[in-house]
Order: structure tokens, then sequence, then C-alpha cells
């Protein structure tokens, strides 16, 4: 029998193949080692930097990206959204260590099919990959239930819509044109942001309501 991870391994079966995005070098090759082990896994590219995803991915073609959520250039979601459009028939999965319930809402509306936080155990990993790439969904039981437990959202639409271009780095003026309000208004939908989210100020909320994956 030839070793796991070999190619002559390889030939028994269907092979997944595996496009990994992880910017900390020591841990995406950990990873890229792992996953080398398994006989019907194999590692087609793997990257640091978030913009690299796409264009990578239109190159080989894979049947899963494993993706962290924290990238330089493009984070992860972003990334994920973006594979979804570009590359229809790649899956893609969150490996994290921001096991937060708004980044899994956040994962779900990218069409993300999985969702693993980083401390998984390999077997788990690998096991996720297959299932991901059989058309499945494999989310973190925890970070489910803790997405289910979570308060709804305080913001209203409008005040989501300001501060989301607020977050794109529109001032209050240009917000106002984009939306037909006042600067006014723009400003008191800002201050009711801050003050809803207990934030320090608009940079704070702006954190707050991303980490929440209410932008």
């Amino acid at each position: 029998m030839p070793p796991r991870g070999t190619p002559e391994a390889r030939l028994g079966g269907d092979v997944v193949t595996v496009l990994i995005a992880e910017d900390m070098r020591m841990l995406r090759q950990a990873l890229v080692a792992l996953l080398e082990l398994e006989p019907d896994i194999e590692i087609v590219a793997e990257l640091e930097d978030g913009s690299d995803i796409v264009p990578r991915a239109l190159e080989v073609r894979p049947d899963v990206a494993v993706l962290d959520i924290d990238l330089p250039g493009m984070d992860g979601l972003t990334a994920a959204a973006a594979l979804y459009t570009a590359v229809p028939d790649c899956r893609t999965m969150m490996l994290t260590s921001l096991g937060r319930p708004g980044n899994l809402r956040r994962a779900l509306a990218a069409h993300v099919s999985g969702f693993l936080v980083k401390d998984s155990s390999p077997d788990t990993l690998s096991e996720a990959i297959r299932a991901v790439a059989r058309g499945e969904r494999v989310m973190d039981p925890q970070l489910v239930l803790a997405a289910l437990d979570e308060e709804p959202q305080p913001l209203t639409p409008r005040e989501r819509e300001v501060l989301r271009l607020a977050s794109e780095g529109a001032g209050a003026q240009q917000i106002a044109t984009r939306l037909f309000l006042s600067a006014g208004t723009v400003r008191n939908y800002l201050t009711s942001v801050v003050t809803k989210l207990n934030a320090r100020n608009r940079v704070d909320a702006i954190r707050i309501a991303r980490e929440a994956g209410w932008l």
C-alpha cells in the first residue's frame, strides 16, 4: 500500500483539491503538512494575502478554499463572497480564531459552506473539507448556539446604512448627499449609533458593528 499523501495513494479515488489562505506562515505550513497526509486531499495553492485568492482560484480551480477571516489585502469573508461569483464551483470554508457569532452571520451571507475555529482537531478539519466538497454545510456547533442566543442587533436599517457609508470613509456631507438627507440628520444618526453600541466614538462603533456582523 503506498504511503498516505503520495500521488500513488490518491489514484485510488476522488481527490479534493484545496486552496489555503492564512497569513501566519507557521500555521499555514502546519495546515498544509497536516492535510497533505490525507490520501484524498491535495493542496493546490497556499496564500498569505487575501487579494490573491480570487486570481489564484481562477488559475487552479480548487474544490474547496480554506480561508482565514483576518487577511491582509482583502479579508477572508470579502474574498469568500467574491469567490462565490468568480469561481462558483469552489466551496469556501472559514478557519478562524475569531469565534464571534457576527462572523458566522457574515459568513452565511457570503455563501460560505463551512466555519470552524482554529483549535479544531486535524481530523475535524479534514472531515469538514470532505463534507464541504460534497456540498454539505459544516458549522462549529458552539458558534451556532452562540449566534442563536445573541441579542438582536439594535440599529435601524437607516442607521446601519449611514454607518456602512461612514465605514467606507464617507464624511457627513457625502453621506447626506448620497442618502438625500441633511448633514445634521446624518450626524444625529451617527450619534445615535455610538450611543446604542456603547462605543467611544464613530470608529469604535464601526469596529463593534463589523465584529457583530451588522455591516
